[in-house]
Protein backbone atom coordinates (compact mmCIF):
# COMPACT_ATOMS: atom_id res chain seq x y z
CA UNK A 1 0.00 0.00 0.00
CA UNK A 2 1.64 3.06 -1.04
CA UNK A 3 -0.18 6.68 0.72
CA UNK A 4 0.07 9.52 -1.53
CA UNK A 5 -1.58 13.29 -1.96
CA UNK A 6 -4.20 13.95 -3.90
CA UNK A 7 -2.92 13.55 -7.60
CA UNK A 8 -2.53 16.52 -9.74
CA UNK A 9 -2.67 16.04 -13.53
CA UNK A 10 -0.91 18.28 -15.66
CA UNK A 11 -2.89 21.41 -16.73
CA UNK A 12 -1.75 24.11 -19.52
CA UNK A 13 -0.94 27.29 -18.50
CA UNK A 14 -0.65 30.20 -20.95
CA UNK A 15 0.07 32.72 -17.58
CA UNK A 16 3.48 31.86 -15.76
CA UNK A 17 1.81 33.52 -12.66
CA UNK A 18 -1.04 30.94 -12.61
CA UNK A 19 1.35 28.30 -13.24
CA UNK A 20 4.02 28.65 -10.63
CA UNK A 21 0.21 29.35 -8.13
CA UNK A 22 0.13 25.63 -9.49
CA UNK A 23 3.54 24.34 -8.78
CA UNK A 24 3.31 26.07 -4.95
CA UNK A 25 0.06 24.12 -4.46
CA UNK A 26 1.03 20.27 -5.55
CA UNK A 27 4.56 21.03 -3.72
CA UNK A 28 3.01 22.23 -0.26
CA UNK A 29 0.69 19.92 -0.39
CA UNK A 30 3.20 17.06 -0.93
CA UNK A 31 5.30 18.04 1.83
CA UNK A 32 2.37 18.97 4.24
CA UNK A 33 1.56 15.24 3.62
CA UNK A 34 4.43 13.77 4.38
CA UNK A 35 5.27 16.14 7.53
CA UNK A 36 1.78 14.68 8.66
CA UNK A 37 2.46 10.96 8.28
CA UNK A 38 5.78 11.97 9.95
CA UNK A 39 3.94 12.45 12.84
CA UNK A 40 1.89 9.90 12.69
CA UNK A 41 5.06 7.83 12.06
CA UNK A 42 6.44 9.33 15.35
CA UNK A 43 2.89 9.07 17.36
CA UNK A 44 2.72 4.88 16.81
CA UNK A 45 4.49 2.28 18.49
CA UNK A 46 8.24 2.36 19.38
CA UNK A 47 8.55 -1.15 18.44
CA UNK A 48 6.38 -1.65 15.46
CA UNK A 49 5.79 -5.21 13.93
CA UNK A 50 3.29 -4.89 11.67
CA UNK A 51 4.82 -4.12 7.85
CA UNK A 52 4.55 -0.14 7.81
CA UNK A 53 2.40 1.61 4.89
CA UNK A 54 4.61 3.51 2.24
CA UNK A 55 4.72 6.97 2.23
CA UNK A 56 5.09 9.18 -0.87
CA UNK A 57 4.74 12.52 -2.14
CA UNK A 58 6.45 13.77 -5.06
CA UNK A 59 8.12 16.96 -6.55
CA UNK A 60 5.60 19.41 -9.00
CA UNK A 61 6.86 19.38 -12.90
CA UNK A 62 6.71 22.37 -15.22
CA UNK A 63 6.60 20.75 -18.94
CA UNK A 64 7.72 22.71 -22.99
CA UNK A 65 6.58 21.17 -25.84
CA UNK A 66 7.76 23.06 -28.46
CA UNK A 67 6.73 22.31 -32.39
CA UNK A 68 8.49 22.33 -35.52
CA UNK A 69 8.83 26.34 -36.99
CA UNK A 70 9.89 27.98 -34.22
CA UNK A 71 12.89 29.79 -34.02
CA UNK A 72 13.37 31.90 -30.48
CA UNK A 73 15.81 34.78 -30.53
CA UNK A 74 19.00 32.54 -30.46
CA UNK A 75 20.86 36.06 -29.11
CA UNK A 76 19.53 35.14 -25.84
CA UNK A 77 21.43 33.90 -22.83
CA UNK A 78 19.09 31.67 -21.80
CA UNK A 79 14.89 31.59 -21.67
CA UNK A 80 14.59 29.17 -24.64
CA UNK A 81 14.99 26.25 -26.38
CA UNK A 82 17.40 25.53 -29.69
CA UNK A 83 15.23 22.68 -31.27
CA UNK A 84 11.62 21.11 -31.32
CA UNK A 85 10.94 18.62 -28.70
CA UNK A 86 9.48 17.76 -24.97
CA UNK A 87 11.75 19.21 -22.35
CA UNK A 88 11.23 18.59 -18.57
CA UNK A 89 12.32 19.65 -15.13
CA UNK A 90 11.11 18.95 -11.53
CA UNK A 91 10.55 22.15 -9.39
CA UNK A 92 11.21 22.97 -5.52
CA UNK A 93 10.91 25.45 -3.18
CA UNK A 94 8.62 28.10 -5.15
CA UNK A 95 8.41 30.18 -2.28
CA UNK A 96 12.25 31.26 -2.42
CA UNK A 97 12.47 30.40 -6.43
CA UNK A 98 9.28 32.15 -6.56
CA UNK A 99 10.92 35.43 -8.75
CA UNK A 100 13.51 32.93 -10.62
CA UNK A 101 10.59 30.49 -11.79
CA UNK A 102 8.42 33.29 -13.20
CA UNK A 103 10.92 34.72 -15.10
CA UNK A 104 11.89 31.51 -16.43
CA UNK A 105 8.62 30.86 -17.16
CA UNK A 106 7.28 34.06 -18.73
CA UNK A 107 10.41 34.04 -20.97
CA UNK A 108 9.15 30.37 -21.62
CA UNK A 109 5.84 30.99 -22.91
CA UNK A 110 7.10 34.76 -24.74
CA UNK A 111 10.09 32.92 -26.38
CA UNK A 112 8.23 30.11 -28.14
CA UNK A 113 4.76 31.10 -27.86
CA UNK A 114 3.12 27.57 -26.21
CA UNK A 115 1.48 26.69 -23.05
CA UNK A 116 3.41 25.17 -20.16
CA UNK A 117 2.00 22.57 -18.68
CA UNK A 118 2.71 21.94 -14.83
CA UNK A 119 1.83 18.59 -12.55
CA UNK A 120 2.77 16.05 -9.89
CA UNK A 121 6.05 14.13 -11.41
CA UNK A 122 6.96 10.82 -10.11
CA UNK A 123 10.16 11.82 -8.32
CA UNK A 124 9.93 11.52 -4.75
CA UNK A 125 10.49 14.56 -2.52
CA UNK A 126 12.67 12.75 0.21
CA UNK A 127 11.57 13.06 3.41
CA UNK A 128 14.21 15.36 5.17
CA UNK A 129 14.10 18.04 2.24
CA UNK A 130 10.14 18.68 3.05
CA UNK A 131 10.90 20.00 6.16
CA UNK A 132 11.10 23.65 7.71
CA UNK A 133 14.31 24.62 8.67
CA UNK A 134 13.47 24.41 12.73
CA UNK A 135 12.14 20.52 12.39
CA UNK A 136 14.32 17.68 13.34
CA UNK A 137 12.71 14.54 13.87
CA UNK A 138 15.53 12.04 14.84
CA UNK A 139 15.60 12.30 18.53
CA UNK A 140 11.89 11.59 18.53
CA UNK A 141 12.62 8.30 17.23
CA UNK A 142 12.92 4.78 18.56
CA UNK A 143 15.63 2.69 17.36
CA UNK A 144 13.47 0.76 15.50
CA UNK A 145 11.71 3.76 13.79
CA UNK A 146 14.86 4.81 13.08
CA UNK A 147 15.87 1.23 11.26
CA UNK A 148 12.53 1.26 9.60
CA UNK A 149 11.99 4.88 8.54
CA UNK A 150 13.92 4.14 4.68
CA UNK A 151 10.80 1.29 4.55
CA UNK A 152 8.28 4.17 5.10
CA UNK A 153 9.36 7.30 3.75
CA UNK A 154 11.91 8.06 0.47
CA UNK A 155 15.18 9.22 1.66
CA UNK A 156 17.69 11.50 0.24
CA UNK A 157 18.69 8.99 -3.56
CA UNK A 158 22.32 10.37 -4.83
CA UNK A 159 21.44 8.95 -7.85
CA UNK A 160 19.07 11.08 -8.63
CA UNK A 161 21.08 14.43 -7.74
CA UNK A 162 23.91 14.53 -9.79
CA UNK A 163 25.61 16.95 -12.07
CA UNK A 164 25.56 15.37 -15.81
CA UNK A 165 23.34 18.14 -17.15
CA UNK A 166 25.75 20.59 -16.28
CA UNK A 167 28.69 18.79 -17.14
CA UNK A 168 27.26 17.99 -20.53
CA UNK A 169 27.34 14.15 -19.84
CA UNK A 170 23.34 13.44 -19.37
CA UNK A 171 22.56 10.74 -21.55
CA UNK A 172 18.37 11.10 -22.29
CA UNK A 173 16.72 7.79 -22.43
CA UNK A 174 14.86 7.27 -26.35
CA UNK A 175 11.12 8.62 -25.35
CA UNK A 176 12.40 10.51 -22.31
CA UNK A 177 11.90 14.73 -22.49
CA UNK A 178 15.47 16.70 -22.49
CA UNK A 179 16.01 18.36 -19.33
CA UNK A 180 14.88 22.27 -18.98
CA UNK A 181 17.34 23.13 -15.84
CA UNK A 182 20.67 21.92 -14.42
CA UNK A 183 19.79 20.89 -11.70
CA UNK A 184 16.59 18.69 -10.80
CA UNK A 185 14.40 19.43 -7.75
CA UNK A 186 16.63 16.70 -5.45
CA UNK A 187 19.80 18.17 -6.40
CA UNK A 188 18.59 21.78 -5.66
CA UNK A 189 17.05 20.67 -2.35
CA UNK A 190 20.79 18.79 -1.30
CA UNK A 191 22.46 21.81 -1.92
CA UNK A 192 20.26 24.45 0.15
CA UNK A 193 20.67 21.89 2.78
CA UNK A 194 24.44 22.28 2.69
CA UNK A 195 24.43 25.70 2.69
CA UNK A 196 22.56 25.93 5.92
CA UNK A 197 25.47 23.52 7.36
CA UNK A 198 28.80 25.17 5.74
CA UNK A 199 27.74 28.93 5.68
CA UNK A 200 25.45 28.96 9.01
CA UNK A 201 22.68 30.60 7.19
CA UNK A 202 20.04 30.00 5.41
CA UNK A 203 19.50 30.47 1.58
CA UNK A 204 16.73 32.81 1.96
CA UNK A 205 19.09 35.20 2.47
CA UNK A 206 21.78 34.68 0.26
CA UNK A 207 21.61 37.43 -2.95
CA UNK A 208 22.30 37.39 -6.64
CA UNK A 209 26.27 39.08 -6.58
CA UNK A 210 28.16 36.73 -4.44
CA UNK A 211 32.15 37.71 -3.41
CA UNK A 212 34.36 35.18 -2.20
CA UNK A 213 37.85 35.55 -0.29
CA UNK A 214 40.11 33.33 1.41
CA UNK A 215 40.97 35.40 3.94
CA UNK A 216 38.94 36.88 7.79
CA UNK A 217 40.76 40.03 7.45
CA UNK A 218 38.07 40.81 3.94
CA UNK A 219 35.10 39.93 6.56
CA UNK A 220 35.76 41.73 9.33
CA UNK A 221 35.80 44.56 7.37
CA UNK A 222 32.71 43.89 5.42
CA UNK A 223 30.89 43.50 9.08
CA UNK A 224 32.08 47.00 9.64
CA UNK A 225 30.63 48.17 6.39
CA UNK A 226 27.16 46.35 7.05
CA UNK A 227 26.84 47.83 10.09
CA UNK A 228 27.90 51.18 8.82
CA UNK A 229 25.58 50.53 6.13
CA UNK A 230 22.71 49.80 8.26
CA UNK A 231 22.91 52.61 10.59
CA UNK A 232 22.19 54.73 7.63
CA UNK A 233 18.48 55.30 6.46
CA UNK A 234 19.58 56.13 3.10
CA UNK A 235 21.25 52.84 2.53
CA UNK A 236 20.66 50.64 -0.29
CA UNK A 237 20.55 47.92 1.57
CA UNK A 238 17.40 46.55 3.91
CA UNK A 239 19.74 44.47 6.03
CA UNK A 240 22.64 42.51 7.33
CA UNK A 241 22.82 38.97 7.61
CA UNK A 242 25.35 37.02 9.96
CA UNK A 243 25.68 33.67 10.70
CA UNK A 244 23.16 32.45 12.57
CA UNK A 245 20.80 34.11 10.78
CA UNK A 246 21.32 36.68 12.86
CA UNK A 247 20.17 40.10 11.30
CA UNK A 248 20.15 43.50 11.31
CA UNK A 249 17.57 45.86 9.75
CA UNK A 250 18.55 49.49 8.08
CA UNK A 251 17.78 52.14 10.62
CA UNK A 252 13.81 53.50 10.38
CA UNK A 253 12.88 49.81 9.02
CA UNK A 254 10.13 47.98 10.98
CA UNK A 255 11.50 44.92 12.44
CA UNK A 256 9.53 41.79 10.59
CA UNK A 257 8.11 38.13 11.86
CA UNK A 258 11.07 36.43 12.49
CA UNK A 259 14.12 39.23 12.71
CA UNK A 260 14.64 37.93 16.14
CA UNK A 261 15.27 34.04 15.61
CA UNK A 262 18.78 34.49 14.62
CA UNK A 263 21.24 33.32 17.36
CA UNK A 264 24.97 33.18 17.18
CA UNK A 265 26.44 30.15 16.90
CA UNK A 266 29.44 28.97 19.29
CA UNK A 267 31.57 28.94 16.76
CA UNK A 268 31.81 29.96 12.90
CA UNK A 269 31.06 27.10 10.79
CA UNK A 270 33.26 26.33 8.05
CA UNK A 271 32.83 28.56 5.37
CA UNK A 272 30.99 31.76 7.29
CA UNK A 273 28.24 33.78 4.82
CA UNK A 274 27.47 37.24 5.30
CA UNK A 275 24.61 39.29 3.45
CA UNK A 276 23.82 42.88 2.74
CA UNK A 277 20.21 42.09 1.41
CA UNK A 278 17.60 44.20 -0.65
CA UNK A 279 14.08 43.48 -1.49
CA UNK A 280 15.03 42.22 -5.30
CA UNK A 281 17.64 39.96 -4.13
CA UNK A 282 20.59 42.49 -6.04
CA UNK A 283 22.46 42.78 -2.58
CA UNK A 284 25.49 40.49 -2.00
CA UNK A 285 27.34 37.51 -0.17
CA UNK A 286 30.28 37.45 1.25
CA UNK A 287 32.13 34.34 1.77
CA UNK A 288 35.09 33.31 3.26
CA UNK A 289 35.98 29.86 1.81
CA UNK A 290 39.32 29.87 3.76
CA UNK A 291 42.10 28.60 1.47
CA UNK A 292 42.14 25.96 -0.81
CA UNK A 293 40.23 24.45 -4.23
CA UNK A 294 38.17 21.80 -2.27
CA UNK A 295 36.40 24.44 -0.09
CA UNK A 296 35.98 26.66 -3.63
CA UNK A 297 34.27 23.68 -5.37
CA UNK A 298 32.18 22.37 -2.59
CA UNK A 299 30.28 25.82 -1.50
CA UNK A 300 30.45 26.99 -5.43
CA UNK A 301 28.62 23.42 -6.06
CA UNK A 302 26.12 24.89 -3.25
CA UNK A 303 25.51 28.44 -4.73
CA UNK A 304 24.89 27.45 -8.18
CA UNK A 305 21.98 25.98 -6.94
CA UNK A 306 20.60 29.78 -6.46
CA UNK A 307 20.86 30.73 -9.66
CA UNK A 308 23.30 33.64 -9.01
CA UNK A 309 23.83 36.52 -11.73
CA UNK A 310 27.80 36.95 -10.89
CA UNK A 311 30.18 35.61 -8.47
CA UNK A 312 33.71 37.17 -8.24
CA UNK A 313 36.93 36.41 -5.72
CA UNK A 314 38.65 39.21 -4.06
CA UNK A 315 41.85 37.72 -2.22
CA UNK A 316 45.48 37.76 -1.70
CA UNK A 317 48.08 35.67 -4.14
CA UNK A 318 51.28 35.65 -5.12
CA UNK A 319 53.20 37.73 -7.61
CA UNK A 320 55.07 35.59 -10.02
CA UNK A 321 56.72 38.91 -11.92
CA UNK A 322 59.79 40.96 -10.31
CA UNK A 323 57.55 43.96 -11.39
CA UNK A 324 55.09 43.60 -8.93
CA UNK A 325 55.06 45.19 -5.93
CA UNK A 326 53.30 44.49 -2.40
CA UNK A 327 49.70 45.49 -3.16
CA UNK A 328 49.20 45.71 -6.53
CA UNK A 329 45.80 44.27 -8.08
CA UNK A 330 45.80 41.61 -10.46
CA UNK A 331 42.69 40.87 -12.51
CA UNK A 332 42.62 37.57 -14.01
CA UNK A 333 41.59 36.97 -17.63
CA UNK A 334 42.62 33.51 -17.70
CA UNK A 335 43.56 30.79 -16.04
CA UNK A 336 46.16 27.75 -14.98
CA UNK A 337 44.28 24.85 -13.56
CA UNK A 338 46.49 22.88 -11.01
CA UNK A 339 43.38 22.49 -7.93
CA UNK A 340 42.85 19.00 -9.57
CA UNK A 341 39.11 19.12 -7.75
CA UNK A 342 37.40 19.70 -11.14
CA UNK A 343 39.39 17.33 -13.67
CA UNK A 344 36.83 14.47 -14.23
CA UNK A 345 33.55 17.52 -14.28
CA UNK A 346 35.66 20.18 -16.25
CA UNK A 347 38.39 18.27 -18.40
CA UNK A 348 41.48 20.53 -18.55
CA UNK A 349 41.03 20.70 -22.06
CA UNK A 350 38.58 22.82 -22.05
CA UNK A 351 39.25 26.88 -21.63
CA UNK A 352 37.93 29.07 -18.86
CA UNK A 353 37.40 32.40 -20.77
CA UNK A 354 37.03 35.51 -19.24
CA UNK A 355 33.98 37.33 -19.06
CA UNK A 356 34.07 41.24 -20.84
CA UNK A 357 31.05 42.05 -19.07
CA UNK A 358 33.27 40.93 -15.92
CA UNK A 359 36.53 42.13 -16.90
CA UNK A 360 35.43 46.17 -17.07
CA UNK A 361 33.14 46.20 -14.24
CA UNK A 362 36.36 44.99 -12.28
CA UNK A 363 38.81 47.34 -14.23
CA UNK A 364 36.12 50.53 -13.93
CA UNK A 365 35.89 49.84 -10.12
CA UNK A 366 39.67 49.51 -9.45
CA UNK A 367 39.76 53.08 -10.66
CA UNK A 368 36.55 54.24 -9.37
CA UNK A 369 38.18 53.19 -6.05
CA UNK A 370 41.41 54.28 -6.37
CA UNK A 371 41.17 57.21 -8.30
CA UNK A 372 43.29 56.79 -10.85
CA UNK A 373 43.87 56.40 -14.51
CA UNK A 374 45.88 55.74 -17.37
CA UNK A 375 49.72 54.64 -16.60
CA UNK A 376 49.12 55.23 -12.88
CA UNK A 377 46.22 52.72 -13.15
CA UNK A 378 48.17 50.21 -14.75
CA UNK A 379 50.90 50.49 -12.56
CA UNK A 380 49.03 49.32 -9.92
CA UNK A 381 47.15 46.49 -12.07
CA UNK A 382 48.20 43.62 -14.12
CA UNK A 383 46.12 41.44 -16.20
CA UNK A 384 46.89 38.12 -16.88
CA UNK A 385 47.13 34.66 -16.10
CA UNK A 386 46.34 33.26 -12.48
CA UNK A 387 47.59 29.97 -11.56
CA UNK A 388 45.41 28.06 -8.76
CA UNK A 389 47.29 25.35 -7.25
CA UNK A 390 46.38 22.50 -4.69
CA UNK A 391 50.04 22.54 -3.13
CA UNK A 392 50.19 25.21 -0.67
CA UNK A 393 54.32 24.85 -0.44
CA UNK A 394 54.99 24.32 -4.19
CA UNK A 395 57.50 27.09 -3.67
CA UNK A 396 59.27 23.87 -2.02
CA UNK A 397 59.13 21.56 -4.58
CA UNK A 398 62.67 23.76 -6.08
CA UNK A 399 63.43 25.55 -9.37
CA UNK A 400 62.18 22.50 -11.35
CA UNK A 401 58.71 21.87 -13.00
CA UNK A 402 56.09 24.01 -11.30
CA UNK A 403 58.16 27.69 -11.63
CA UNK A 404 58.16 26.09 -15.28
CA UNK A 405 55.22 25.71 -16.30
CA UNK A 406 53.80 29.09 -14.65
CA UNK A 407 56.76 30.63 -16.20
CA UNK A 408 55.68 28.91 -19.71
CA UNK A 409 51.71 29.88 -19.38
CA UNK A 410 52.80 33.73 -18.57
CA UNK A 411 51.39 33.56 -15.09
CA UNK A 412 51.55 36.53 -13.03
CA UNK A 413 50.25 35.69 -10.20
CA UNK A 414 49.04 32.31 -7.80
CA UNK A 415 46.56 31.62 -5.70
CA UNK A 416 44.48 27.98 -4.35
CA UNK A 417 40.90 29.45 -5.13
CA UNK A 418 40.76 31.67 -8.04
CA UNK A 419 40.71 28.91 -10.91
CA UNK A 420 38.39 26.48 -9.14
CA UNK A 421 35.67 29.32 -8.71
CA UNK A 422 36.30 30.51 -12.18
CA UNK A 423 36.13 27.15 -13.59
CA UNK A 424 33.00 26.25 -11.71
CA UNK A 425 31.27 29.36 -12.58
CA UNK A 426 31.64 28.05 -16.20
CA UNK A 427 30.71 24.59 -15.27
CA UNK A 428 27.32 25.79 -14.09
CA UNK A 429 26.78 29.01 -16.31
CA UNK A 430 27.39 31.60 -13.46
CA UNK A 431 29.47 34.95 -14.68
CA UNK A 432 32.76 35.18 -13.10
CA UNK A 433 35.52 37.03 -12.41
CA UNK A 434 38.79 37.19 -10.51
CA UNK A 435 40.39 40.67 -8.54
CA UNK A 436 43.42 39.09 -6.36
CA UNK A 437 45.62 41.58 -4.46
CA UNK A 438 49.74 40.70 -4.43
CA UNK A 439 50.42 40.14 -0.42
CA UNK A 440 53.99 38.32 -1.12
CA UNK A 441 56.52 37.40 -3.89
CA UNK A 442 58.06 33.75 -2.83
CA UNK A 443 59.97 33.69 -6.05
CA UNK A 444 61.82 36.86 -5.07
CA UNK A 445 62.46 36.55 -1.48
CA UNK A 446 59.06 38.65 -0.40
CA UNK A 447 57.72 36.12 1.63
CA UNK A 448 54.95 36.48 4.31
CA UNK A 449 56.59 37.62 7.63
CA UNK A 450 54.16 38.22 10.70
CA UNK A 451 55.47 42.42 10.53
CA UNK A 452 55.13 42.57 6.73
CA UNK A 453 51.59 41.07 6.36
CA UNK A 454 49.62 43.14 9.16
CA UNK A 455 51.01 46.47 7.44
CA UNK A 456 49.66 44.82 4.19
CA UNK A 457 45.93 43.98 5.30
CA UNK A 458 45.77 47.20 7.09
CA UNK A 459 46.56 49.27 4.32
CA UNK A 460 44.78 47.11 1.31
CA UNK A 461 42.07 44.98 2.31
CA UNK A 462 39.58 48.06 2.83
CA UNK A 463 40.09 49.38 0.01
CA UNK A 464 40.05 45.68 -2.23
CA UNK A 465 37.21 45.38 -0.50
CA UNK A 466 35.48 48.35 -1.35
CA UNK A 467 36.37 47.09 -5.03
CA UNK A 468 34.52 44.25 -5.21
CA UNK A 469 31.52 45.66 -3.85
CA UNK A 470 31.75 48.96 -6.56
CA UNK A 471 32.27 46.20 -9.63
CA UNK A 472 29.27 44.64 -8.09
CA UNK A 473 27.41 47.74 -8.28
CA UNK A 474 28.66 48.60 -11.56
CA UNK A 475 27.40 45.22 -12.79
CA UNK A 476 24.05 45.72 -11.21
CA UNK A 477 24.12 49.38 -12.99
CA UNK A 478 24.28 47.80 -16.39
CA UNK A 479 21.57 45.76 -16.36
CA UNK A 480 21.23 41.84 -16.34
CA UNK A 481 20.40 41.80 -20.00
CA UNK A 482 24.56 42.35 -20.77
CA UNK A 483 25.97 40.72 -17.49
CA UNK A 484 24.32 36.86 -18.98
CA UNK A 485 26.70 35.58 -22.22
CA UNK A 486 26.48 33.50 -24.55
CA UNK A 487 29.85 32.18 -24.23
CA UNK A 488 28.73 29.67 -21.05
CA UNK A 489 26.12 28.18 -23.06
CA UNK A 490 26.62 24.69 -24.52
CA UNK A 491 25.66 22.88 -28.33
CA UNK A 492 22.15 22.04 -26.32
CA UNK A 493 21.72 24.03 -23.89
CA UNK A 494 18.85 23.93 -20.66
CA UNK A 495 16.72 26.63 -21.06
CA UNK A 496 16.54 27.77 -17.27
CA UNK A 497 19.59 30.49 -16.23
Amino acid sequence: MLAHPPFTPPAAFTDPSAALAQARQIYDAACAHLRAALAAYIAGPAEPDAAPERVRACYPFVRLRVPHGRHPDSRLAYGFVQRAGHYETTLTRPDLYADYYLEQLRLLIDNHGVTLEVGTSHQPIPLPFALAEDEHFEGALSMAQRQRLAEVFDLPDLTAMDDRIANGTHQVPPGAPEPLALFTAPRVDYSLHRLRHYTGTSPEHFQNFVLFTNYQFYIDEFIALGEREMARPDSGYDSFVQPGNVLTRRAGLPPQPGDARGVAPPRLPQMPAYHLTRSDRGGISFVNIGVGPANAKTITDHIAVLRPHAWIMVGHCAGLRGSQQLGDYVLAHGYVREDHVLDEDLPLWIPVPALAEVQIALQEAVADVTQLQGAELKRVLRTGTVATTDNRNWELLGAGSPQRRFSQSRAIALDMESATIAANGFRFRVPYGTLLCVSDKPLHGEIKLPGMANHFYRERVAQHLLIGIRAIERLRENGLHRLHSRKLRSFQEVAFQ
